[in-house]
């Protein structure tokens, strides 16, 4: 079979690989659709990962092509979609439920070969059975759109709240229609450049900010007539981006950080002042696994797909052959190339 693998730091090949043999208490998974995460460029293009050589690749979704002998309840021909967290089920935080805080996990395509192949295998406990209607496009954005939840819940949204989104990448795109979906009242989202931000709008978001044409913080307050933000989310990363955040809660606001940054924060005078006085909440939200697992934002993200009150549809900006991979992040890396959900179908469009 075709798989993509990283051999180090931005020497990424395609290569015929051998087909993986299921386990007993595995089944062997036909990749329909494989999504790049925030997390694969830094990890393809600069960091690598735990292994090498190593099937990149954790956003996806699947049918079901053979089963181990100790496989209950799913059978050949189900459509899945994959959590790529392994816990480890023994730790502390494993046993208080909280899996994404576990201390000895595996992981798709960075712990152990993923899914931007043609197939993979994986264990029972982390296959989600897809409802009629959810096609393996949406299926295999439910990662991205689980995070979102998880940091909606972490800032503990409420309906008639005003959220603010900083960042219109996937997650953030998913934030803004989840968070409509609760019940906010008001929804601002915030990036550089009108691309990004028409599909914000086309997403939900009932004000846009171009932070590279306008004081973010300022427009908020405009917007809000000076009561500032409920919530406010950041997907960035970006350390401007995180100060803005902080700086655009009112009284008794929630700051969520969602996006990796892989730099440090230095928090000046005035949003430390702004932490103490406004009694405002800076929490973190890590991944998206809960019990029983995966948990709550897996299992609502598939219902919100299956009731049509969220896709992914327009966010998606590339739909490319395994082939291509190589190249796509060698231009990612370059710059310039705009995009904002890619996904590789291994086996073509088949699955429309």
């Amino acid at each position: 079979m075709k798989a993509v693998r990283m051999y180090k730091p931005g020497d990424l090949r395609v290569e015929d690989v051998e087909k993986p043999i299921p386990t007993d208490d595995e089944v062997l998974l036909k990749v329909m659709a494989c999504g790049v995460c925030g997390s694969d460029i830094p990890r393809v293009n600069t960091y690598g990962a735990h292994i090498a050589p190593l099937t990149i690749g954790h956003e996806f979704s699947a049918r079901v092509e053979q089963v181990g002998k100790n496989i209950k309840d799913f059978k050949v021909g189900d459509r899945v979609t994959v959590p790529p967290l392994m816990p480890c089920y023994q730790c502390e935080w494993c046993e208080k439920g909280l899996y994404s805080l576990c201390e000895n996990y595996d992981y798709f395509g960075s712990r152990r070969d993923g899914a931007m192949a043609e197939y993979v295998c994986a264990p029972e406990a982390n296959l989600l059975k897809l409802p009629d209607n959810v096609d393996y496009i949406d299926a295999a954005t439910t990662d991205p759109c689980a995070n979102a939840i998880h940091g909606l819940c972490q800032a503990r949204v409420q309906e008639g709240d005003t959220v603010c989104i900083y960042g219109a990448g996937p997650i953030g795109l998913f934030a803004i229609q989840c968070a409509k979906v609760f019940g906010a009242k008001t929804v601002i989202a915030i990036d550089l450049g009108d691309r990004k931000l028409s599909i914000a709008k086309e997403c939900g978001a009932d004000h846009i900010i171009d932070s590279k044409e306008q004081d973010a913080v300022a427009a908020i307050r405009e917007i809000t007539n000076g009561e500032m933000a409920d919530v406010v989310v950041d997907f960035t990363g970006a350390p401007p981006a995180q100060i803005n955040a902080i700086n655009s809660a009112g009284k008794m606001g929630r700051v969520a950080l969602v996006g990796i940054s892989h730099k440090g924060l230095t928090l000046g005078e005035k949003e430390v002042d702004n932490i103490m006085r406004g009694q405002i909440s800076l929490i973190g939200s890590w991944n998206s696994f809960t019990k029983p697992f995966p948990g709550y934002d897996w299992t609502e993200s598939i219902k919100l797909f299956a009731q049509g009150k969220i896709t992914s549809k327009p966010m998606i900006s590339h739909k490319l052959p395994l082939e291509d991979a190589p190249e796509i992040f060698k231009q990612i890396a370059a710059g310039g190339l705009f995009f904002n959900k890619i996904l590789f179908l291994p086996h073509g469009e088949e699955m429309e």
